[in-house]
């Protein structure tokens, strides 16, 4: 594989950079995930669902609705990657192009990318840890108002410690922990921030291509916080996207052991 180098319009163009260096590569291992989580001193239950995609020694992930896929995509194991990157669920060609692309350029490797290793601890640790480390690629001037697309209650809480006014937006919750009103449609979101933090779960939900559109419209500076499609959104650095905090599987809800997160940041 050798990596692209083309800045990207749309996730539809990352798309076919992944099938540029797919070659004859193969999905050894394609299975999912449902986990749900409840952080203590919270009544909110996370519940999430990933589909993984495993090239040599990349996993590819993204999350996906419930009902979209079912176990049966564990019988696309042996296939080969392109046949997943044509696949008809959004989620599933997302996940195929995170590992095609991170085979190609893993995270561990990009010299744009600071390592941050999460500390070894329960799921609370591990999660204020994470998120405190997400927050810091933010430039958040006292009272500015941030778009946050993808709402976990220890990132509201980070922006907030570093003097931001989070507006918050999510298709699966109504408030925070806290009693913070939760927007289901992110424009509005985005319409009013002066800079924007999202989930990579954007990415499978289809959702991506618009937020980073309104931000290049309107000069805002988007973030992205990624789990799912992390080296997809990476191919958006410099297109449209500023910063990017960037995790591969397993992720640091499924250990208690130090693991690493990637951050990219300055780019305009």
């Amino acid at each position: 594989m050798s990596a692209p180098g083309t800045a990207p319009e749309s996730v539809s163009d990352v798309l076919d950079l992944a099938r540029e260096v797919a070659d004859d590569e193969v999905a050894r291992s394609v299975f999912f995930v449902a986990h749900g989580t409840r952080l203590a001193g919270s009544a909110q239950r996370y519940r999430n669902r990933y589909v993984l995609v495993r090239v040599g020694d990349s996993f590819g992930a993204c999350a996906f609705e419930d009902g979209e896929l079912d176990p049966g995509v564990a019988d696309l194991s042996g296939e080969p990657l392109a046949a997943l990157l044509d696949h008809a669920a959004q989620p599933l060609r997302i996940a195929a192009a995170d590992a095609a692309l991170g085979a190609a350029a893993p995270h561990r490797d990009d010299p744009r990318a600071e390592l941050r290793t999460l500390p070894t601890g329960t799921p609370d640790i591990r999660a204020v840890a994470r998120d405190a480390a997400v927050a810091e690629l933010l430039t958040v001037a006292p009272g500015a108002r941030v778009g946050l697309i993808g709402v976990v209650n220890p990132l509201v809480a980070a922006i907030r410690e570093r003097g931001g006014e989070p507006l918050l937006a999510d298709r699966n919750l109504e408030r925070t922990q806290w009693g913070d009103p939760v927007a289901d449609d992110h424009r509005d979101v985005v319409a009013r921030a002066d800079v924007v933090l999202a989930t990579g779960m954007t990415l499978g939900n289809g959702s991506f291509d618009e937020i980073v559109a309104a931000c290049r419209e309107r000069g805002v500076p988007l973030a992205v916080y990624a789990q799912s499609g992390a080296a997809v959104a990476r191919a958006f650095l410099g297109a449209g996207l500023t910063a990017l905090s960037a995790e591969h599987f397993p992720f640091s809800q499924f250990s208690a052991d130090a693991s690493p997160m990637y951050l990219y940041r300055g780019h305009a």
